[in-house]
């Protein structure tokens, strides 16, 4: 018997089988700008301060010889990849990513394949046709009549945007099951570095999959997030701190250093309205947009370092994915709760993007779903 719930019950995530350690990507870039050594100075000042250890690439090309990678020249005037080739790359490389993480979402829902009734993918970092939708349809073996939702070039919000359209797809038709399968490859745009502005987008961003299964629960799921209230909100003043447009050698990102402090400025009452007077939740799943950015979330809301650790583990082992990254801070969170027996728990979830943006969602770890859980009230839904 179904619940009148709705929750992620199943995920998985993937990265690419590249990876580099930050040291060698500082140093990369310093060599790439060594006739500016203040700004190469510079360079490895922001990426040792900015909380990641290593990232993941689809490119072999950072891992080769300096000279040979194209994407970050020594000598001006090099030919640096176009977008066309930056986007050939991305079809290449985006699919067996998110068929990974999709694989894995639907094992551990234990959902037929045929009872997906809807599919949202995800990326701002690529974009083809026939999409990467149509090709996971395919390649899962899913009906040729699911409901395709694609949803592109929203940022690193994206993740939980799809995740709450989903909720409100399942609202809606409560014997729907929606797949998300988000994919970024954010390394395929590293352009050579001119001024410190570009350092920091430069500083924390790398490749993977993320993907989920929503739906209402069965009396046999486990370890589920039942998926509560949540909504989107554009923080105002902040419309050019965070820019992404179509360049001629890749997407050009801008992130102002304002955008932790604006966040912090805004953020306090946001959340206030939606705990909407409820006490303040044990989980927190903060998009490590960078460290500042957790670190703003944490200094306002009072948090411990117990309640970001999801947030900085994740920076630290893989860097900002983009839209995938709050999925990773989610699955990282349910399976350490799921191996340490933990009891029920309330949570809060957030991703930030382009507007400035502000995606903030209730939800609550569940360890062990009956069908007397759906006659229990949850203030968050």
């Amino acid at each position: 018997m179904r619940s009148s719930t709705i929750a992620i019950l199943g995920m998985g995530t993937s990265l690419p089988v590249h990876s580099v350690s930050q040291s060698d990507i500082a140093d990369m870039i310093a060599a790439s700008i060594q006739d500016r050594p203040d700004l190469a100075r510079f360079a490895k000042r922001v990426f040792k301060s900015c909380g990641v250890e290593r990232r993941y690439t689809c490119e072999p090309s950072y891992l080769g010889r300096l000279e040979d990678c194209r994407y970050l020249p020594l000598r001006e005037g090099s030919a640096v990849p176009t977008t066309e080739e930056r986007m050939r790359t991305y079809q290449r490389e985006a699919l067996p990513l998110g068929l990974e993480a999709a694989e894995k979402a639907l094992n551990d829902a234990g959902i037929p394949r045929e009872n997906i009734s809807h599919i949202v993918t995800v990326s701002c970092t690529g974009q083809f046709q026939p999409g990467l939708d149509i090709m996971l349809i395919r390649r899962l073996g899913l009906s040729p009549r699911v409901n395709r939702l694609p949803l592109i070039f929203q940022g690193c919000a994206a993740g939980l945007k799809a995740i709450q359209m989903a909720r409100d797809v399942v609202k809606g038709d409560p014997g729907a099951n929606v797949l998300v399968v988000c994919v970024e490859l954010c390394t395929l745009h590293f352009q050579p570095v001119k001024e410190r502005e570009a350092l920091f987008a430069a500083s924390f961003f790398g490749d993977g999959a993320s993907a989920c299964v929503i739906g209402c629960p069965e009396a046999w799921h486990q370890h589920v997030l039942e998926l509560g209230c949540g909504y989107s909100v554009l923080l105002p003043d902040s419309t050019e701190d965070m820019t992404w447009e179509v360049g001629d050698i890749g997407f050009d990102l801008y992130l102002s250093p304002r955008i932790p402090k604006l966040l912090a400025a805004h953020l306090e009452e946001e959340l206030r309205l939606l705990l909407d007077g409820d006490q303040q939740p044990d989980l927190w799943a903060i998009h490590p947009g960078g460290r500042g950015i957790v670190d703003a979330v944490q200094e306002v809301m009072r948090l411990s370092d117990e309640q970001t650790r999801y947030s900085r583990e994740i920076l630290r082992e893989a860097g900002n994915l983009s839209s995938v990254t709050i999925m990773f801070v989610l699955n990282a969170m349910r399976l350490d709760m799921k191996n340490r027996h933990e009891a029920a728990a309330e949570g809060v979830a957030m991703a930030f993007g382009p507007g400035l943006t502000a995606e903030l969602m209730r939800f609550s770890y569940v360890p062990a779903y009956s069908s007397s859980t759906s006659e229990q009230e949850h203030v968050l839904l």
